[in-house]
């Protein structure tokens, strides 16, 4: 018993106690939860990635260590700036564990720019990158109409702005004006304002809406943060990629954005974006008042200056008498010789006429009618006999393909009786042999059917006992080890010619007697 002890290999456990995995997870997941429940975290964004979910997935690190961060969809769609790679923010959320990774995350609730110079550092990088592929080249801005029939306007419907430039246009020169109402603001503002473009330029021109022949993006001034909308990639490349001439009238006059650069025109504030759009109709009427003036005295002037000259040339031309004195004469001495020429051609005319129809008389006609039809017989005679030659060729033919056909045809039916001969034969020949082979398989299978059943008997159990085996039955069970001979309760013996049950009932040995009885033979 001592040396069992020692030689046990279980440890003996200790006064520790015992967690699972998923409890130690959790409860780290409480204690982080719990000691860290809001905080606001300054780093730079490393690796940002937003898969089809919708969720956002950086890293904020400094130059030691590195933090994974993660928000989710809703809360992404509420923050003002989103976090890019290579930015400084300051993230506020709480600190929480992931089990299945076995790592510690925080949620970020909102992003903010650690300062206005991270903000300024992102944009002079992000206008370097858009400037390099020429979005901003002078070449490629488009002139600004002169008095465009239709303005479409991207701002919100419910601030001053749209005020300010319906009441300019008005002042200025009244036009129709499309309003696509946008938020200029927020995280909504950047994919608003570039459909809202796009839209536009959508419109197909000779539609049920008029396509717009000039854009204007306005809005009005706040801070950085607060324009960042227009300073979004997306917006910029759909400034650059509008077809429509755009003006761009963010902010006020210091205000900045990407937008200005891609845009055809910048306007320092929205009211000077309409006074840019359209002149002033009263300018315009007085211009074209005063030029309609120069016109008419132009026109009078001019015509002033061809009467008189028109007056003066007449005065150096001849009189009409003297113009028409020598053609009349001209006239008349031609009437005077017109008479005799007539009837000299006529005369002319007649004599080739009676020299040229001598020789046409009815018995000419007639001869050569009598020609043409007996030319016209012989060509039919000469058809006639072609047509019975060919005719008795084609018959010839046929005869000769006739007389080679009976023979083929008759040599083709003793081929074919000869074929049939032959295949019956086989077939006879096939029909024996099949008979006298059902007999013979039938007799080898079963042969091998009673090879078989005696193998069976020989190798069963019952031919087994009879050679002087037994079989142990316990509790109506075949009782195949020790153990199960130990636990039953009757024993039973089946010999090849019945069953006996033993006299006396097994007994188990306890492990302490050094030397067991044997009770029986089992």
């Amino acid at each position: 018993m001592a040396l069992f002890e020692d030689d046990d290999p279980v440890p003996r456990p200790g006064n520790s106690p015992e967690y699972t995995v998923s409890e130690l997870s959790n409860a780290v997941k409480r204690v982080v939860e719990g000691e860290f429940g809001l905080i606001r975290l300054r780093g730079e964004v490393g690796r940002v990635s937003r898969p089809a979910s919708g969720h956002l997935y950086f890293d904020l690190k400094d130059d030691r260590n590195v933090i994974a961060a993660i928000s989710w969809k809703g809360q992404v769609a509420k923050m003002q700036v989103r976090p890019e790679e290579g930015m400084e923010v300051v993230a506020t959320g709480r600190m929480t564990t992931f089990p299945g990774q076995s790592k510690y995350q925080m949620i970020v609730e909102d992003v903010a720019p650690a300062g206005a110079g991270a903000l300024m550092a992102m944009l002079e990088k992000r206008k370097a990158a858009l400037g390099a592929e020429g979005l901003f080249d002078p070449a490629r801005k488009k002139p600004i109409p002169y008095l465009p029939q239709v303005i479409g306007v991207v701002t919100s419907p419910s601030g001053a702005v749209i005020r300010d430039i319906l009441h300019r246009l008005r002042d200025r020169f009244a036009r129709h004006v499309l309003i696509w109402p946008v938020a200029v603001q927020g995280q909504a503002c950047a994919s608003e304002v570039a459909t809202a473009i796009r839209g536009f330029n959508a419109i197909v021109a000779g539609g049920p809406i008029p396509r717009p022949d000039l854009l204007i993006v306005a809005r009005g001034g706040g801070s950085l943060e607060d324009l960042w909308g227009f300073n979004e990639e997306i917006v910029v490349r759909a400034a650059a990629a509008s077809q429509i001439p755009l003006i761009s009238a963010v902010g006020h006059e210091t205000d900045t954005t990407l937008i200005d650069y891609a845009a055809d025109l910048r306007a320092p504030t929205p009211t000077a974006a309409a006074e840019m759009a359209v002149p002033v109709r009263a300018d315009l009427l007085a211009s074209v008042a005063d030029l309609s003036a120069r016109q008419m005295r132009g026109w009078r002037s001019t015509l002033d200056r061809r009467d008189q000259r028109l007056r003066d040339l007449g005065r150096a031309l001849p009189r009409l008498d003297a113009l028409l004195s020598a053609p009349r004469q001209r006239f008349d001495a031609a009437s005077q010789r017109l008479g005799g020429a007539l009837s000299l051609a006529t005369a002319r005319k007649r004599a080739r006429f009676e020299t040229l129809g001598a020789p046409l008389r009815p018995a000419i006609l007639s001869n050569l009618l009598q020609s043409r039809r007996n030319a016209l017989g012989q060509a039919q005679t000469s058809l006639d006999l072609r047509a019975d030659l060919r005719l008795e060729r084609a018959h010839t033919a046929l005869d000769k393909w006739a007389s080679r056909l009976a023979p083929a045809l008759a040599r083709l039916i003793a081929t074919s009786a000869r074929d049939i001969a032959k295949h019956q034969d086989q077939l006879a020949a096939l029909s024996l042999r099949l008979n006298a082979a059902l007999p013979k398989r039938l007799a080898d299978l079963t042969a091998r059917l009673d090879a078989l059943d005696r193998t069976r008997q020989t190798l069963g159990y019952a031919e087994t006992l009879r050679r002087g085996y037994a079989v142990v039955w316990g509790d109506g069970a075949v009782v195949t080890g020790k153990d199960q001979a130990e636990a039953a309760q009757v024993l039973e013996l089946e010999f090849h010619d019945g069953r006996m049950t033993p006299k006396s009932a097994p007994k188990k040995a306890k492990p302490t007697d050094p030397k067991p009885t044997q009770g029986s033979l089992f």
